[in-house]
This record gives structure tokens, sequence and C-alpha cells, in this order.
């Protein structure tokens, strides 16, 4: 996850002594076990995993662009999982990057870091240069405005190769207004759109995140295997695709620059 310009700290996670959770200004950012790259403590980080497994066949390699950094928890985990793959990672705040590189291990091989914020670095990126895109951005523990709209999505789908697949995390509470408005703005993009969170929190029932995921292929995106996946997590989730979409979006209005003027 990407940390705004907080105080920031790793600590040790007195239930397992190798994880290590990076805090800014005390709230929980992004969790690594020193020892397994493919342990994921945070529910909403096994989701975006579970469609990164799915997106293609079991340890292929691929190309794949972070935005927002954090304890870099994801890259640890496709450079574990599909050795080869060549990743960038884009983390706005240097201090973040400077910790998790002295104080975690090192990097993975095949993955590049780059301190910038996450607009400008995907305008200036190459188009057709990455199978996946994975969004998890924050200050003030709200996703920016001006990486939540329709032009972003749209820079986004430059990015991605045909059978490409880009992933949002979204911290939300009920209604779920901003998960409703940005499934609006993927949509207004992509063919393919899906919702995959906790069921309590899909029932109105609690806050936390919820993942969004599109691509740019009809039917491209795994829902029936990602919905098995999802009932065998420690925090059963569901998926929101299809009509179930349509009436969980009910009328919310696409995100665009202008309304951020």
């Amino acid at each position: 996850m990407g940390a705004s310009d907080d105080r920031l700290e790793l600590a040790v996670d007195p239930a397992r002594p190798t994880g290590r959770t990076l805090l800014a200004d005390g709230v929980e950012q992004s969790y690594v076990d020193l020892a397994d790259p493919t342990y994921l403590h945070f529910e909403y980080v096994r989701r975006m995993a579970a469609v990164t497994d799915l997106a293609a066949p079991t340890g292929d390699p691929l190309d794949v662009l972070h935005l927002g950094g954090g304890a870099m928890t994801l890259p640890r985990y496709v450079a574990a999982t599909r050795p080869g793959s060549a990743q960038v990672v884009v983390e706005r705040n240097p201090a973040v990057v400077e910790l998790v590189e002295r104080d975690l291990p090192p990097r993975p091989a095949g993955v590049d870091v780059q301190v910038a914020d996450a607009r400008e670095a995907v305008t200036a990126a190459p188009a057709d240069a990455y199978d996946l895109v994975l969004a998890d951005i924050y200050r003030a523990a709200q996703m920016p405005p001006h990486v939540a709209t329709v032009a972003f999505a749209a820079e986004v789908a430059r990015l991605l190769r045909p059978e490409g697949i880009y992933l949002v995390n979204v911290t939300d509470l009920p209604p779920l207004a901003l998960t409703r408005v940005q499934a609006a703005t993927l949509r207004a993009v992509f063919a393919d759109v899906c919702v995959v969170a906790d069921r309590r929190m899909l029932r109105g029932r609690r806050y936390g995140n919820v993942v969004l995921a599109a691509a740019t292929r009809p039917r491209r995106l795994p829902v029936a295997r990602l919905a098995v996946r999802l009932l065998h997590d420690p925090v059963p989730g569901a998926v929101l695709h299809g009509p179930a979409l349509d009436r969980f979006i009910a009328g919310a209005r696409p995100r665009t620059d202008d309304a951020e003027r």
C-alpha cells in the first residue's frame, strides 16, 4: 500500500516472529513474512493474489506494474510463485522505499522500484507493456481522486496487453459508495469487471477493503474459479459480476477528471 509522509516503522508480529508490519502513524500498511514471501496476512492481499494466480498458467512469468509499493508484499509473492517475472513498483514516498530496502529482505530479482506519482508513472509508461497492473494507493486512508477516474483507468487500459488484468484495492464502509463509483468508473473503460469482498462487507455489515478486477477483453476474468478459491479463504469472500454487479452499482456514476477540478 502506498503510504503518505507519516511516521514509519516496522513492527514484529507477536503471533508470528518472522512477520513484519509496516506502520504509518500507527496504521497498518503492509505485512511481510521474512521467511515466507507466499504468506499473505491481509485478506485483501490474498484476494489480489488469487486473481494473480488465476491470470495465467501456474508458474508462468508475468510482466507486472505495482502502483503503491509499501513493503512490496505482492512483488515478493509474484517473484516467488512466478520466477522470471519482470516487475515495476511505483512508490511515491522515498522514506518508505528507504525503510523497506534497509530493514526487509532484499528486493527479488526482476523487481525495479521507481519513486514517482502513480498517475505520472502510468502516463509515461509504454503501451501494451504489462500482463497485470495492481493499484494499492492511499493517502490519509483514501484512494487519491486523480487515480480513481475514467481518464486514469483508460491510461491503465493502454498499458495492458489484450489478456491483461487491472486490480484495484479500495477501502470503504457501508453503503460502499466509493466502491460503487469505482466499479462504474472501471465499467466505463473495461469490458469485464468484477468486485471481490468479504460477504459481510457486501451486506453492509462491516468496513474494510474491496478488490475490483477489470479486463479489456469480454469474459476474460476467471470469475467462476475465483469464486471457488475465495470460499476456501480464512475470511470467505464473494464475487459480484454481471447482473449482480449491475444491481450493486445501482446508478452510481463514473468519476471523471472534471469532477475533481
